[in-house]
C-alpha cells in the first residue's frame, strides 16, 4: 500500500507542478485584460474567461494523461484496459467502475478521484478570480456595470 500512496503523491505533485503554471499562465490573461482599453467590455470579458477555460481544460487533460502514463508503468489497470479512458472516469470521479484497477493497485483510482477534485477546486477558483479582476479593471476605468440582460 505505502507504494501505491508513494506513485499517487508523486503523480498528485507533478499535476499540481502544471496546474501552478497554467494559473501563472491565467493571471498573466487576466493581467493583460488590464492593459487593453477595448471599446465592447463584454465581448472582451467573454474573451478572457473563454481563453482562461481553455486553458483549464487543456490542463485537466494533460494531468490525466500523465495519470495515465502512471497507471501504464506501474500496471495498475487490467491488461487491455483503455488507460486513458480509465484515468479519465477516475479523475473526473466519475466511477462508471467498468474498469477497476488490479488488487495491488486498487488505491490509485481514489488518489486520481481524490488529485481531479482538487484541481477542478483550484480551476473553479481561478475561473472566479479572472472573472472579478477582469470586472473590477472595467469598473475603475468607468465602464458601464454588467449585467446578464447586456448584448456586447
Amino acid at each position: 500500500m505505502a507504494l501505491q500512496f508513494l506513485m499517487g503523491c508523486v503523480v498528485s505533485v507533478i499535476n499540481i507542478m502544471i496546474h501552478a503554471l497554467v494559473t501563472l499562465g491565467a493571471v498573466g490573461i487576466a493581467r493583460s485584460a488590464r492593459v487593453r482599453n477595448t471599446e465592447r467590455p463584454r465581448s472582451y470579458l467573454m474573451a478572457v474567461m473563454v481563453a482562461t477555460a481553455v486553458a483549464l481544460m487543456v490542463a485537466h487533460t494533460l494531468e490525466v494523461f500523465v495519470w495515465a502514463v502512471a497507471y501504464a508503468i506501474v500496471g495498475a489497470a487490467p491488461a487491455d484496459s483503455d488507460l486513458l479512458y480509465f484515468a479519465f472516469v477516475n479523475y473526473t470521479t466519475l466511477g462508471y467502475g467498468d474498469i477497476t484497477p488490479v488488487q495491488t493497485w486498487r488505491l490509485s483510482g481514489p488518489m486520481t478521484a481524490m488529485n481531479g477534485i482538487l484541481m477542478f477546486g483550484w480551476s473553479t477558483a481561478l475561473l472566479f478570480e479572472v472573472l472579478r479582476k477582469t470586472l473590477e479593471y472595467f469598473a475603475s476605468m468607468g465602464k458601464p456595470k454588467f449585467s446578464y440582460s447586456d448584448r456586447g
